[in-house]
């Protein structure tokens, strides 16, 4: 049948659905595991060790707040021999993270960094690793 004419009027979202955006805000609200999510954006799986050294934070410490993102259902893990690799649950965490770090990059500088990439016209890959190292 197609596409409406006209689109829908934005749909007011439940009592629910606004307390559960407000606890995924929470957890991103810290910036170890706002980290974590950047370094995960593009699409890597890593271990919880690897994710430490990016970071430059204690092993015991990353997992914790692996284990608060992977209850908020914000990163999945699997078992790979004895080693357990995280990655993001979804595109959606990924725009979220996306979105909120070039934000913070329009506050931040007079030309964004991700407009220079895009204009360079490098890849996501590329331009994913600068909001890595910068979280």
């Amino acid at each position: 049948m197609g596409k409406p004419a006209e689109t829908p009027p934005p749909r007011q979202p439940t009592a629910a659905e606004l307390d559960h955006a407000a606890a995924v805000l929470q957890l991103l609200s810290d910036r170890t595991r706002l980290g974590i999510i950047a370094i995960l954006l593009p699409g890597d799986e890593l271990s919880v060790g690897e994710i430490a050294q990016r970071l430059e934070r204690p092993v015991p410490a990353v997992s914790q707040h692996l284990a608060k993102l992977k209850s908020g259902r914000l990163v999945l893990s699997r078992r790979e021999g004895t080693s357990i690799k995280y990655r993001l649950c979804g595109e959606h965490v990924s725009l979220l993270v996306e979105n909120l770090l070039q934000h913070t990059e329009h506050e931040l500088f007079a030309e964004p960094p991700h407009h220079r990439f895009a204009e360079a016209g490098e890849t996501e890959q590329a331009r994913s690793a600068p909001a890595a190292a910068r979280a």
